[in-house]
């Protein structure tokens, strides 16, 4: 329509300047009127005609389209992403549509690309029974999570195999054409609706600044590394200890941000020669600390290795950007950190801690952003629910009862960078992670995706809570006052002062305990800091104190 607009009006435009230019020359003298009444006719049909003809044959054809072993599919949503997903069918000679579903119900009894559209979406059931459908497109990629999860549990009711479209964030990231059909992943089903960034004040923060992200080769901080890239930072020092996690993402970047000036620093940040030698080199003006052991049930018998890298590391890195002057200084932590059954948790609080006394003292600005589990991130539950049922289950799954909150990795990285703006230093952000899913829904969901049924083909199995592990974590304590910030999605968190002379002293306990194994001492050493702190016992369903363990 485009196109034939563009000929209606320059055949329109040109014959009035014709007329024009013939009037201002001899008045029209000898000029017939209908002559100037049938050009721009004649132009409009044989300049569009040929064009109309020529798209009429390619995409409907004027010859019988053998449908003989094309799977026959039905669309639900017949706004644009379906018209055009029908669009790219027609033309296909591997696709038979027969039509479309959707809710709206002005588009009730009315045709797209020739193709009706039947009624609801609720309609499915009797549609697949009646066409024999073979496939199930979802062209909807504006539609709301709560509603997406419906419309899967239609399709999975009605046995048919289903595909859809990418969601418009990654359209608009760039990583997936509007029409490039993929099978439903569980983003789709336990992720959120998309969120409103101020991406104008976050480019401003970041463009043009050098950026240090430690941890840049983990899950979230290598998707840190990929939306800094897009700010333009004058420099990207990505500080990793894994040589091929930090191989991985350094070849990605490279490969899509060809002009990024990027420095690869295979360093533990323990190793605080090492790190003060970068910061002094570099001088970074914004740090993303997302460096940190976080396995809860390895974790609780390592309190050393945990201590060592969650606390020391993150004190190591922020006393040398401190030193260094870097402006800001975003902690990357967790919901485990709040009322903590297990050692991960207590030394992530500990490191909270450690940030907001050190921010009084220091011309950084430390913030800290706490957020729950992400979905798809190594050694969280996705990857090891797909391991476990490509190779025939069980899906274990702890408890029946078990909840955990979970947001998607782009997502989590993105209102990171948006806290790193809202704050001035001191502040412990919470971001909104909507309402906790039940663990063993994840594993259900997870199995019906994969084409089988849960305890079926494929059986749930249920093994009891490991050690430090809780049926439901907290994104605050009951003493913290949650507090809305400017983007609803993050709160703020008023948390309680804590004298820095004492947490020096408590962690320089730590480095002496930690030097010697003492992990009875460092457990006496994380109570101090976080007296709130419960161990868990492997098979209670409640926390329970661990008495060796005095304030």
């Amino acid at each position: 329509m485009p196109d034939l607009w563009n000929i209606v009006r320059s055949a329109i435009v040109g014959v009035l300047a014709i007329s024009l230019a013939l009037f201002l020359f001899n008045r029209l003298e000898g000029t017939s009127r209908t002559t100037l009444v049938l050009y721009p006719l004649i132009l409009i049909v044989a300049l569009g005609g040929p064009r109309v003809l020529f798209r009429l044959w390619k995409e409907h054809g004027f010859y019988p389209k053998s449908t003989d072993g094309a799977k026959r599919v039905v669309v639900l949503g017949a706004g644009r992403a379906g018209e055009m997903v029908a669009r790219d069918m027609v033309r296909d000679r591997d696709y038979a549509p027969v039509g479309f579903l959707d809710d709206d119900v002005k588009l009730a009894g009315a045709k797209v690309h020739g193709l009706p559209v039947f009624g609801a979406i609720k309609l499915i059931d009797s549609l697949v029974q009646e066409y024999e459908l073979d496939l199930i497109i979802i062209a909807m990629p504006s539609l709301s999570r709560a509603r997406i999860r419906t419309v899967i549990e239609a399709c999975e009711r009605a046995g048919v195999e289903f595909l859809t479209l990418p969601c418009l964030d990654d359209v608009i990231a760039g990583r997936s054409a509007m029409t490039a059909l993929r099978e439903v992943a569980i983003d789709d089903l336990l992720g959120r609706d998309p969120i409103a960034l101020d991406w104008q004040k976050i480019s401003n923060d970041l463009a043009g600044k050098v950026v240090l992200i430690s941890g840049g080769g983990g899950s979230i901080g290598s998707e840190l590394c990929r939306q800094v890239s897009r700010f333009g930072p004058s420099k990207l020092i990505i500080l990793e200890q894994s040589e091929f996690n930090l191989y991985s993402i350094e070849m990605e970047l490279r490969a899509e941000f060809p002009s990024l000036e990027l420095m690869s620093a295979l360093i533990d940040v323990c190793d605080e020669i090492a790190v003060d030698k970068l910061l002094e080199e570099h001088r970074p003006n914004v740090i993303f600390h997302a460096a940190a052991y976080k396995h809860v049930p390895m974790l609780e018998g390592q309190a050393r290795q945990a201590v060592k890298n969650n606390v020391l590391g993150t004190r190591t890195l922020a006393l040398v950007a401190d030193k260094y002057n870097c402006h800001t200084f975003v902690l990357v932590s967790t919901d485990k950190a709040v009322n903590p059954s297990n050692v991960m948790g207590a030394t992530k609080r500990v490191a909270e801690i450690l940030c907001q006394t050190l921010n009084r003292r220091s011309n950084t600005h430390f913030i800290t952003v706490r957020f729950g589990n992400v979905l798809g991130s190594a050694g969280s539950v996705v990857p090891l629910f797909s391991k476990q049922i490509q190779s025939g289950g069980p899906v274990t799954v702890t408890h029946p009862d078990i909840t955990r909150y979970f947001m998607t990795i782009p997502e989590a990285s993105q209102l990171i960078m948006q806290a790193s703006v809202l704050g001035s230093g001191g502040e412990i952000f919470v971001l909104d992670m909507g309402e906790p899913i039940k663990i063993n829904y994840l594993a259900e969901q997870m199995i019906h995706l994969s084409g089988k049924t849960p305890g079926i083909d494929v059986e749930i199995k249920y093994t009891g809570l490991r050690p430090g592990e809780k049926l439901y974590e907290e994104l605050f304590h009951d003493q913290e006052v949650l507090v809305k910030t400017e983007h609803e999605k993050i709160f703020l968190a008023n948390c309680r002062c804590v004298d820095w002379n004492m947490v020096e002293s408590v962690l320089n306990d730590m480095m002496l305990a930690c030097d010697t194994c003492d992990n009875d001492a460092l457990l006496i050493l994380l109570k101090r800091l976080v007296p709130e702190m419960r161990r868990s016992g492997k098979d209670n369903n409640n926390i329970i104190p661990f008495e060796r363990v005095t304030a």
